[in-house]
């Protein structure tokens, strides 16, 4: 998985950063570019390299383990060595910044450059605003969450993919029956739970009952969508959706992944990089009986089924008091490079820039690389990921009430509760 907000950490590359990180001022006039490091960060290192071909001003990448990541920037931005150019997960995780003035406003930028600002999906695009103004540029592949399945699995069991909820209930049933748990879930990172309450409320109410709750409005809660959906959340663990041992069962360690590719539950909820985990770790089972479709619709719900959740994707944002504004906007616009979205492709990533299916014909998987691509550009709205699109006073407390909803510490009532207290 790319970049959720945990990480292996790495002491060399801390004390790389604290001997080299001088952001906007010191005597290091170069422009420092911070990344949350993993596998991925190839791709802005060679932005990196084309960008100093013509740039009078250097730029270098900083890498930051990912589990200090959001704590040393926190540290940073509030000190003299801010990072000119820091890499984030949009709305939420830089709010905070946005409301100290420490971000520069990247309106100007898509005034002033239409064609770039038309180069990225809409949707993707719009989770890099705070309160309808551009901080953020998108910089890595999306990652929608998508309903995997085992089709060895469901062939054995005579059974098809869910096309509407109460095929999604059916399926329970069927494989229950068959000794099968229906769905893998990982309750031991309850990060992983969120997802099923994302897409029902979605599902139920349409977008516009979260982004109340974005807004800020904690009574957003108390929507008859929220309820309704963790209805059906309890429902779902009554039936034995997800079986009697989930509240064990580690993403982190693969775990749930395991029970997919070894036919030890028919289905799994998560995110796009699943794919990828299953080619690392089980690649026969990857290229022959991993399915995926899309979370089914609700009868009667507000909410457009094409309507996608997760992580649309992550985001450049400029500080305010860089000392390298004009090149720190000029390295943006790499982004949207045929090069950039190139090498994205190459490493396994779907970009997010509009007219992209010549490119995504040349990735390592190009069919299921090309289904996640349309999967998002024809999405009317992508929904980040609840934790990462509030502020983490809240989301914390967030999880952790999922988390006693799904594991029947409290009820759907006294989840609303809970959650409009916050």
């Amino acid at each position: 998985m790319d970049t959720p907000r945990f990480a292996a950490a790495g002491a060399s590359a801390l004390a790389l950063l604290a001997a080299t990180a001088c952001g906007g001022g010191g005597a290091d006039e170069r422009m420092h570019v911070w990344m949350y490091q993993d596998t991925l960060v190839v791709v802005q290192d060679a932005a990196v390299e084309r960008f100093n071909e013509s740039s009078e001003v250097e730029a270098v990448i900083d890498e930051v383990p990912g589990d200090n990541y959001e704590e040393r920037l926190r540290t940073a931005m509030g000190s003299s060595e801010q990072p000119d150019v820091f890499f984030n997960w949009g709305a939420g995780s830089i709010e905070p910044y946005v409301e100290q003035d420490m971000l520069m406003s990247l309106d100007g930028l898509m005034e002033q450059d239409p064609d770039f600002a038309a180069s990225f999906i809409p949707s993707v695009l719009e989770s890099g605003q705070v309160d309808g103004v551009q901080y953020g540029i998108p910089l890595r592949g999306t990652q929608p969450v998508i309903l995997f399945y085992n089709e060895a699995v469901f062939e054995e069991a005579g059974a098809e993919p869910p096309q509407t909820w109460q095929d999604v209930l059916d399926l329970v049933d069927t494989f229950t029956e068959e000794g099968v748990t229906p769905f893998a879930l990982a309750g031991a990172d309850p990060w992983t739970e969120q997802m099923w309450l994302q897409y029902l409320v979605d599902r139920i109410g349409g977008p516009e009952v979260f982004g109340r709750i974005d807004d800020g409005d904690m009574a957003g809660w108390r929507d008859p969508a929220v309820l309704e959906a963790a209805e059906m959340v309890r429902d779902l663990v009554e039936r034995g959706a997800f079986g009697d041992a989930y509240a064990s069962v580690s993403y982190t360690e693969g775990g749930a992944s395991t029970l997919l590719s070894e036919g030890r539950a028919a289905m799994h909820l998560m995110g796009s990089w699943e794919y990828s985990t299953h080619l690392d770790q089980a690649p026969a089972f990857a290229e022959s009986d991993l399915g995926y479709t899309a979370f089914p619709p609700l009868p009667g719900g507000e909410g457009d089924p094409a309507n996608v959740v997760g992580n649309p994707t992550n985001y450049f944002s400029v500080s305010a008091d860089t000392a390298h504004p004009e090149q720190a906007l000029q390295f943006l616009r790499e982004t949207a490079r045929e090069e950039y979205v190139a090498d994205m492709v190459a490493n396994g990533e779907v970009p997010t820039t509009v007219d992209a299916e010549q490119a995504v014909a040349d990735s390592p998987n190009p069919e299921f690389a090309a289904y996640q691509y349309e999967m998002v550009r024809d999405a009317p709205h992508f929904q980040l990921s609840w934790d990462q699109a509030l502020p983490p006073e809240i989301a914390t407390p967030m999880v952790t009430e999922i988390e006693s909803l799904f594991n029947g510490q409290s009820t759907p009532e006294e989840f609303v509760d809970a959650l409009a207290a916050l």
